[in-house]
């Protein structure tokens, strides 16, 4: 009788482990059916089993993750060749220029006015070019968290009052100016230096961009404090709306002007990394950059 139920018991373990071999060679069969012919099937036992399901949803989610992380690398990928050709483009725009007025003032019959002339247009080509090169280094280091900062109370209405001041004729120029900056307004938590060139890039952005009415406000939130610019004559379109901070956008689809797309860039990685937020609305022609601060 002790033969027959170890016997049986022999028998049943024999089966068990068959299928259980059964159902590793098959998944064994499908992943190297995934690997060759790629795809983003789901493994599966061919039959019932506990410990051999278990470790089957592990794999799974093991390849559900790699599929993930080789998605995000081709998005990265098509972003970086992306900003590559827009670097190379903006860059050899300015260049192009510089070179072609500098073959002409090798011309020994221009007058002393054509000789100054060329020569501001290729000094401010180079300063373009100088202004570039900084942008795409600042934004790497921003990128990369290299970017030297320090924390400190800054008086937000002081630092966009001296750079209204700083623009005011061009401004007055273009726009329909309105401010308002309550003397209230407290302190926010962030590096100056970083404040002021984040809203130094607002009123370049507008200046190039923008045209009309130039709205300017500033209130105290329930966590710090608000600004909001608004602009009009904005040439974009709701589609393009949620990537006017991606460091690879330009409204400047043909990228014929000296819109390098990064300006807004660096307006929100500099930002987040002082622990405020930067948001963007657009409403019957007019473009909003909102950015909130932490007092």
């Amino acid at each position: 009788m002790t033969a027959v139920v170890l016997a049986f018991i022999c028998g049943v373990l024999a089966l068990r482990l068959y299928a259980l071999e059964k159902d590793l060679r098959a998944g064994a069969r499908q992943l190297k059916k995934r690997r060759e012919k790629g795809g983003g099937a789901t493994l599966r036992m061919a039959a019932p089993n506990a410990a051999a399901e278990a470790l089957m949803a592990e794999v799974n989610t093991i390849l559900r993750q790699v599929e993930d992380e080789r998605s995000d690398f081709r998005v990265r990928e098509k972003a970086l060749r992306q900003q590559i050709a827009n670097v190379s483009h903006d860059l050899r725009t300015p260049l192009t220029s510089i070179l072609g007025y500098l073959q002409l003032l090798e011309d020994p019959g221009l007058s002393p006015e054509q000789r100054r002339e060329y020569l501001e247009v290729v000094e401010s080509r180079s300063r373009a070019l100088q202004g570039l090169i900084t942008a795409f280094y600042d934004l790497s280091r921003l990128e990369a968290g290299e970017y030297p900062m320090t924390r400190e109370k800054v008086d937000l209405r002081e630092v966009i009052s001296q750079l209204l001041a700083d623009l005011y004729g061009d401004l007055e120029e273009k726009f329909q100016v309105s401010v308002d900056l309550p003397e209230d307004l407290p302190a926010v938590w962030g590096d100056r230096s970083a404040l002021t060139r984040v809203y130094a890039n607002l009123l370049r952005n507008a200046l190039e961009h923008g045209s009309g009415r130039l709205s300017i406000f500033a209130w105290v939130t329930k966590d710090g404090v608000e600004t909001r610019f608004t602009n009009g004559g904005a040439d974009l379109t709701e589609e393009q709306l949620p990537h006017v901070f991606d460091r690879t956008f330009t409204s400047d689809q043909t990228r014929s002007g000296r819109n390098t797309g990064l300006g807004l860039a660096i307006v929100k990685a500099l930002c987040d990394q002082m622990g405020g937020s930067a948001g963007a609305e657009l409403k019957d022609g007019e473009f909003t950059v909102v950015l909130r601060w932490r007092s």
